[in-house]
């Protein structure tokens, strides 16, 4: 199994300081720094011999422009196993999930330029970083073990002004101490400059900021796209689930509701009890036809299809119990999957309006403004209405956002409340 550090774990707590000169992490970030000071030495060096090798040559012009093609190889090669060093021990790419440019197409961009400069950046700091790590572990090891070594010391030594033996007991108590102490500190240094090492790599070798926000534009666009599939595969779904329900269980509802209408009128003779379970269950069939018929229609109702929200909202007002005025006022029909969100909203706000509202007149209007589609609902009832919590309204307000529209509510103590919400012409 081999043990990765995935980016760089979260800082820890005090109390695990004691254990960490022993977890793999703080190994990984060690190697990391390590490999890295050899690599950048190698790099540094593969890049400055043909520049040195082209201004020797400089009266020559072939020289020069050879030197380039080799620097710009080099660069590329060298790149690739710093992108390698780092992803290897961290999980982690520094040039993000962007390809790279074809081989004749890389002199003329940036990324190779900045490559260059991460070289000769690269190099010097990380020799510097991994002379560092490697000082600190190498020290704090044989400072802490100076009792098995301070014999082979001389017996006397000088610290600045000051004369000292590394063979007193109390130099090597001080010794030992010290070494413990940077063994301690040393993975915090290691980890600090595995973190640089990174920050460095992702500064030069990832993505420019105008990359950046190209690969987010494609990203954004790439999820609209989704998103928008999404939408009208489960609007697509909610009417196929329709037409199965309008066409299945509940014409064999009707069916069923018939034959027992029939049994009911025919069977006068039979015994009293049975013509009362005849006639519960020809009661209880026609109520679930009515239940499934408002399930079917509330789902998605057939006449949305065929005629438009005009119609389906005018029926819908038609079968609310308190008086509802409809205006429809679109150049041309969305949609379908915008017009079953808004036949839903209307749906919704009328089933809140004549269960909570206690209103005696309700209004929908249904407009085009400004390039996009606007939905108001206004009742005269008592007011009060909120979209927080698990209400209604807050599901309501999920449905619209799923198609990028906006829902805002005003319903003040003592009503009117009105609702308003804005769909984009376009999904």
């Amino acid at each position: 199994m081999i043990l990765r550090l995935r980016g760089f774990p979260a800082r820890e707590g005090i109390g695990a300081w004691w254990s960490a000169p022993v977890r793999a992490t703080t190994w990984l970030a060690t190697a990391q720094v390590a490999a890295g000071g050899a690599v950048a030495l190698a790099g540094l060096a593969a890049v400055a011999m043909p520049i040195a090798v082209g201004i020797e040559l400089a009266r020559s012009v072939v020289a020069p422009v050879l030197a380039l093609v080799v620097i710009l190889a080099v660069v590329r090669v060298c790149t690739a196993l710093q992108r390698s060093r780092i992803t290897a021990l961290t999980d982690v790419d520094p040039a993000g999930d962007r390809p790279g440019p074809a081989w004749w197409r890389y002199p003329l961009t940036a990324g190779a330029w900045r490559q260059v400069a991460y070289h000769f950046v690269a190099g010097p700091v990380g020799l510097a970083m991994a002379a560092l790590v490697g000082a600190a572990w190498s020290g704090g090891l044989l400072l802490a073990t100076a009792p098995a070594h301070a014999w082979t010391l001389p017996s006397h030594g000088r610290l600045g002004s000051l004369a000292w033996s590394p063979h007193a007991p109390l130099a090597i108590v001080a010794m030992t101490v010290a070494g413990l102490l940077l063994l301690l500190l040393s993975p915090a240094l290691a980890t600090a400059l595995a973190r640089a090492d990174l920050a460095i790599a992702r500064t030069f070798l990832g993505p420019t900021r105008r990359e950046e926000r190209a690969r987010l534009t494609r990203r954004m666009s790439r999820l609209a796209e989704s998103r928008a599939a999404t939408v009208e595969a489960a609007d697509a779904e909610r009417r196929r689930i329709e037409r199965d329900l309008h066409d299945g269980a509940q014409q064999r509802l009707v069916s069923l509701a018939m034959n027992l209408g029939i049994a009911r009128a025919m069977l006068k003779d039979l015994p009293e009890p049975a013509l009362e379970v005849i006639a519960r269950s020809h009661e209880d069939a026609k109520l679930a036809m009515t239940e499934l018929r408002d399930f079917v229609r509330g789902l998605h109702p057939a006449v949305l299809d065929e005629l438009g929200l005009d119609a389906a909202l005018s029926g819908l007002a038609a079968r609310t119990p308190i008086p509802v005025d409809v205006r429809v006022d679109l150049p041309e029909r969305p949609s379908a999957a915008l017009e079953s969100v808004a036949y839903f909203v209307v749906s919704e706000a009328l089933t809140n309006v004549v269960k909570h509202a206690d209103a005696s007149h309700a209004e929908v209007v249904l407009t085009r403004l400004n390039g996009q589609i606007v939905l108001t609902v206004v009742d005269d009832g008592r007011g009060g209405a909120s979209t927080a919590g698990g209400s209604g309204l807050a599901g309501l307000s999920r449905r619209v956002a799923s198609v990028d529209g906006t829902l805002s509510l005003s319903s003040p103590t003592g009503g009117p409340t009105r609702l308003t919400v804005k769909l984009p012409c376009a999904l």
